[in-house]
């Protein structure tokens, strides 16, 4: 247990001192001094964002990248915007998390079972990383998959998805990733050991918003993740 435990807390360190990306850099630390006008009392995080959760957690949860005023500004990742308050409350009705909320990093809000990381650590202008970003940060994930050995894997959206196969392919693990399409819901038992892969729409205010992702479609998600880590 302490083992995991010491290792993503290394890992962690190395994820907040990344500079690797220097258009990412100039972002996450240009908002962090700008602010935005709800936030001024805030001293924004401005780092990469390391993941959270549990260290011996069956279920590794994947995103894109931390939001410009939420997991750049709290230092936590899905922590401190809408998409955080959507994917915590799921994952507290179906016993993943210890409460509903999430705004800031030392709020008591503790997972059980799951861990959350990303594709792309630093927060990206308009959402998008390049892939020469997605291409640095892939030894992040990586590496929490080699430490923690889930079970179980959610993708939140397609961009997750591809990431987590290119692992994979890159690993000569699968040959391709059009055997693994992205659809809400869909599983997937990918071959050998490798953990059983789930996808979900990200929990983005554009999917939420819309209705495309409601609070009974995660929660459906996440109760199927639940019933594959009992057996």
């Amino acid at each position: 247990m302490n083992g995991a435990k010491n290792l993503l807390k290394i890992l962690n360190g190395k994820i907040v001192s990344c500079r690797k990306c220097p258009r990412l850099v100039r972002y996450r630390e240009s908002v962090a001094r700008t602010k935005r006008r709800a936030f001024l009392d805030w001293d924004y995080w401005g780092k990469p964002v390391p993941g959270f959760g549990d260290p011996n957690a069956q279920l590794l949860i994947v995103g894109l990248a931390p939001a410009a005023h939420g997991g750049n500004r709290t230092g936590r990742t899905f922590t401190g915007d809408r998409s955080g308050d959507f994917l915590f409350g799921a994952l507290h009705r179906t016993g993943f998390a210890s409460q509903a909320a999430s705004v800031s990093r030392d709020d008591g809000l503790a997972l059980h079972n799951a861990y959350v990381g990303v594709a792309v650590r630093c927060a990206p202008p308009a959402n998008k990383p390049l892939p020469s970003e997605f291409a640095n940060c892939r030894p992040y994930l990586e590496t929490e998959l080699h430490i923690l050995k889930p079970k179980a894997v959610l993708a939140l959206g397609g961009i997750a998805l591809r990431a987590y196969l290119q692992i994979l392919k890159d690993q000569k693990l699968i040959s391709s990733h059009t055997a693994y399409p992205f659809a809400h819901g869909a599983t997937y038992q990918l071959p050998g050991t490798l953990p059983r892969l789930f996808a979900s729409y990200h929990p983005s205010q554009q999917n939420t918003f819309t209705g495309r992702l409601t609070p009974a479609m995660l929660a459906q998600v996440l109760r199927n993740i639940r019933a594959y880590l009992s057996t």
